[in-house]
């Protein structure tokens, strides 16, 4: 028989690997020039339309572009013959726009300069609420389907876990430096998706389990259906983590930052779902029940209190007899056998 792991026993050192993940996240976004970076969509920057005179590759002038030290431009081929560029950067002063001009020519030959625009964000302050008021209605049709299919306690517990894969994500985009731009956007909701479906799927194996295991303790029941949900969803992420480092390796640095907020946050998810949001449900349900089990417990321990008292009330009223041990009454004998032991002996005649 396979040997199983107990989750429920360690689920203080998982508990413990989250907090002190988040909490490097939340340190690192609290350091001044080092926190969580808004790019272009978020902050607005420089539009610039340039037309080469030879064909260009995106490689080639982002390269440029870092030779003259603007970091993290969104890069756009416009034109079928690949001589049209838009350039979405951040916002730049005369010397830093020259050094750009100049690098671009040294590198991929001469340009004209179509058009200099000065943009806002695309994700403005007004599109950002719509986007969380949106996130917040899924998270809520979420936890009422859950609840109609399962139960609240599962719904709120599959919720708390995609709060911390977007935590871990979050943080880690900050230590790493990297900015955050509509792809990141689009990759948070892609692990929210993926993150709930895969805690659904453990959750499902307990519901099942609690009907076939009845006279199993709680703990063994989400122990045994963890263990039994692990290769799955193991073997599901390692699949599509393949897939996303092919992207990562070869699919070129426009989507990179794409693809590294999907790996950490799928990596997250996989993790939440085993070790995070079953221990948590557990916790829940066992302290449901304890709270359940006290009101019983104190009647007891109330009745056993108030006839202890009444006898030590009794026992000290004055003149009151004291405890005596309590006679056996042996049943009187009726008959001819009776007489017989009392009365004299008959004689014969």
């Amino acid at each position: 028989m396979r040997k199983r792991i107990d989750f429920l026993g360690m689920r203080k050192m998982w508990f413990t690997i989250s907090a002190i993940l988040i909490l490097i996240g939340f340190v690192s976004m609290a350091i001044p020039g080092h926190g969580f970076k808004l790019g272009i969509d978020f902050t607005g920057g420089l539009l610039t339309d340039v037309k080469f005179e030879k064909p260009v590759t995106t490689s080639g002038v982002r390269e440029a572009l870092a030779a003259s030290g603007v970091e993290g431009a969104q890069i756009q081929i416009a034109s079928e013959d690949n001589t049209q560029v838009i350039l979405r950067t951040r916002s730049l002063t005369q010397d830093e726009s020259k050094a750009m001009n100049q690098a671009l020519e040294k590198q991929l030959g001469k340009f004209e300069v179509l058009r200099v625009e000065e943009v806002k964000g695309v994700i403005g302050s007004e599109l950002a609420r719509k986007g969380l008021f949106a996130l917040v209605i899924a998270n809520i049709g979420m936890v009422i389907y859950i609840t109609l299919r399962f139960e609240y306690k599962f719904a709120l517990t599959g919720i708390a876990a995609l709060i911390h894969d977007v935590l871990i994500v979050i943080g880690f985009y900050s230590i790493l430096g990297y900015e955050a731009n509509s792809p990141f956007v689009a990759a948070i909701l892609t692990i929210v998706g993926y993150s709930i479906n895969d805690t659904i799927v453990v959750f499902d194996r307990i519901r099942e389990n609690q009907k076939i295991m009845r006279r199993e303790p709680l703990s063994e029941v989400v122990n045994v259906s963890i263990n039994q949900t692990m290769t799955r969803s193991l073997n599901t992420s390692l699949t599509t983590l393949l897939a996303l480092l092919a992207v990562f390796l070869f699919g070129g640095r426009t989507i990179r930052d794409f693809t590294v907020a999907l790996m950490i946050g799928i990596t997250a998810g996989t993790y939440s779902s085993i070790f995070i949001a079953s221990p948590l449900w557990y916790l829940w349900k066992m302290r449901e029940e304890l709270q359940s089990a006290r009101p019983i417990a104190e009647v007891a321990v109330a009745g056993a209190a108030s006839r202890a008292a009444a006898m030590s009330r009794t026992a000290a009223a004055p003149g009151a007899p004291e405890p005596t041990a309590a006679k056996v009454q042996v049943p009187k004998k009726t008959g001819a056998r009776a007489g017989a032991r009392k009365g004299k002996p008959k004689k014969r005649r």
